[in-house]
């Protein structure tokens, strides 16, 4: 039994049987491990198709759980409905802040984003993710920052996060993309390499990081969903 006291989940076996896998493999296997003890959180960005194909491949029905902070570009809401379409996804569950969250939140992007994050992602998806033994997201080390080391497998905090695309580049992700005919978002035509909130996004310059376009001119990377210890976990994987 792992100390971390998951009820009857193994997970030392878990990260020996499975932490050298990747991609649809690992995805199959926890499928087959945690049978609806697992969900995907997307934030139907950027590059978030490919992990979007690859749950559909192994089961449509998967939970995938979408924050819609109520600040996010209009194209990534229709992007939401064309991939659902697209790949089957029977199970997309839409997670909001409440009334309360989204009044207090109101502006605080311009003077306290780590609050404005918090109230309009971190403490919603927190609510959302509860009675889920595994959390699948879509992070990347090619992402850099606070990213550059992600495992595809871990546990923490009392929860078993998973990042199939953890060891996958740029060149993975585009012949991904291509061999599945995946549709871009898109904001990627427009330089968007990395889609969040409206007022905390922008075009990335060639070289940099597509992590560079969110909180540009900050000592600020992360929402806080993989960093803070609010959902009981290091994140919830957007």
């Amino acid at each position: 039994m792992s100390p971390l006291d998951l009820g009857s989940v193994d997970t030392d076996r878990l990260l020996r049987d499975y932490g050298q896998l990747e991609g649809r493999e690992l995805l199959q296997a926890l499928v087959g491990e945690l049978p609806g003890q697992l969900a995907v959180t997307s934030s139907f960005g950027a590059e978030s198709a490919v992990l979007l194909a690859l749950a559909a491949e192994v089961d449509p029905a998967l939970p995938v759980i979408f924050l819609d902070t109520g600040e996010l570009f209009d194209e990534t809401l229709d992007y939401r409905h064309q991939l659902e379409r697209l790949l089957g996804l029977t199970n997309v569950v839409t997670v909001r802040p409440t009334d309360e969250e989204r009044e207090q939140a109101e502006e605080l992007w311009r003077t306290d984003p780590d609050l404005c994050c918090e109230l309009r992602k971190v403490r919603p998806l927190a609510r959302a993710v509860r009675g889920y033994t595994a959390l699948v997201d879509g992070r990347k080390r090619a992402h850099g920052f606070q990213r550059g080391a992600v495992p595809t497998l871990q546990v923490v905090s009392g929860t078993v996060k998973v990042s199939p695309l953890a060891h996958w580049g740029e060149e993975q992700i585009e012949a991904a993309f291509i061999a599945r005919g995946l549709p871009r978002h898109p904001l990627v035509a427009q330089g968007y390499r990395s889609i969040g909130c409206w007022p905390c996004t922008r075009p990335t310059a060639p070289g940099e990081s597509p992590r560079a376009g969110r909180w540009a001119g900050m000592a600020k990377t992360e929402c806080g969903i993989h960093t803070t210890l609010v959902l009981g976990t290091d994140g919830a994987g957007i």
